[in-house]
This record gives structure tokens, sequence and C-alpha cells, in this order.
């Protein structure tokens, strides 16, 4: 059987996040951007979200992936407060089903397009020099940050919305020092020495 070299992952750096996401200004883009880095959805996941999917008041997002599967996801309190200044303050009425529309010119209260969402990154990679800021590069450092983070693989792959497993485990990188001080540490925390018996 041939191996087949494992998908290297490429996440963005603490400092080009910040840099990239201080580049918007629209309440919208920020909670479109909040949805990839902190809760690790597709664009299309993103584009396909309903207001009715929106449960803020339970702090939870349903959201339809791959085969229409839908997962409920918790919402970080920082997404919550975006999703929730951007339909206070800029969300046209009255307004199609969808949750993210364009906010000017004949398509105002339509429903964003890909090819809206493809053009407001291209302008932001452009205008801050971050050439690698794609939505799925926000969802590969949410991944990535998760399980710098310790979450459990089954966990994560309910958040990610995987089919397999396999998929996830893409996401940890593991050094042998790593698998050192892992094992050091719960053979620390959770193996007692045996009881003497006598013979």
């Amino acid at each position: 059987r041939v191996k087949v070299p494992k998908r290297n992952i490429v996440t963005l750096s603490v400092d080009e996040v910040e840099r990239f996401w201080s580049s918007f200004r629209p309440a919208r883009d920020l909670a479109i951007v909040g949805l990839m880095l902190l809760q690790g959805l597709r664009s299309a996941e993103v584009l396909a979200l309903n207001r009715d999917d929106l449960l803020l008041s339970e702090g939870q997002l349903r959201v339809r992936g791959k085969g229409n599967k839908l997962r409920f996801l918790p919402l970080a309190p920082e997404t919550s407060q975006l999703l929730d200044h951007y339909l206070r303050l800029e969300r046209p009425d009255p307004c199609t089903v969808a949750l993210f529309v364009s906010l000017k010119g004949p398509a105002r209260g339509a429903r964003m397009t890909p090819a809206g969402l493809r053009s407001l990154f291209r302008y932001h990679r452009q205008a801050t020099g971050i050439k690698l800021a794609n939505p799925h590069r926000f969802r590969h450092t949410f991944a990535s940050d998760m399980v710098r983070a310790g979450i459990s693989l089954p966990a994560l792959m309910q958040l990610m919305g995987h089919a397999d497993i396999q998929t996830t485990l893409l996401y940890v990188q593991v050094t042998p020092q790593e698998v050192y001080l892992q094992y050091a540490r719960a053979v620390a925390q959770h193996l007692r020495p045996l009881p003497v018996t006598s013979s």
C-alpha cells in the first residue's frame, strides 16, 4: 500500500488574525469572520444561515453542514455580541430570511452570495497583505486553537461537523516532546502505586 503524505494544516498566527480582523468595520463582516474564527464554520455554512438559526437567548446556533446535516453549536459570548450588534444596527428591514444580507445597492436585503464573500475577503487580503487569509484558513486556525486548548477529539469533531474522525485528526500535530510531557502528566495525575500485598 502506498503511503499518502499527511496533509499539512496551515494556520494563521495571532498577529495575522489580529491585523486581518482589525481591518473590518461593518458589524456584519466582523460577525462573519467571528463565526469562522470562533465557531469554525465553513463559508457555505455561514452563507446558508437564516435569521431563525440564531438562538441568541439560548447561546446557540443551528448549522446546516455537508449533506444537509444539522448540528447545534454553542455560541462564544464574543460571537453573540457581534451578531447582536449586526442585527440591531445594520441588518436592513424588510429583509429576506437570510441572516447575512447585502447592506447596500440594488441587492440590499438579499442573501449574501459566495461571490460577495470572496470579494470581501479579497479586498481585506489586499488591504492587510495577509495572503493566506481565507475562510477555510480561519476554520483551520479555530480547530488548531481548540486542540491546543485541550478539547477532546469527539467534541471537536462535533463542532467542525466532520463525518469521519480521521478528518479531525489532521489538526492534531503532536511532537515527541509533547507526547512525553502529556504522558508524564497523565501518570502523575491518574496512576497510583500498586498496594504491596503480603504473601
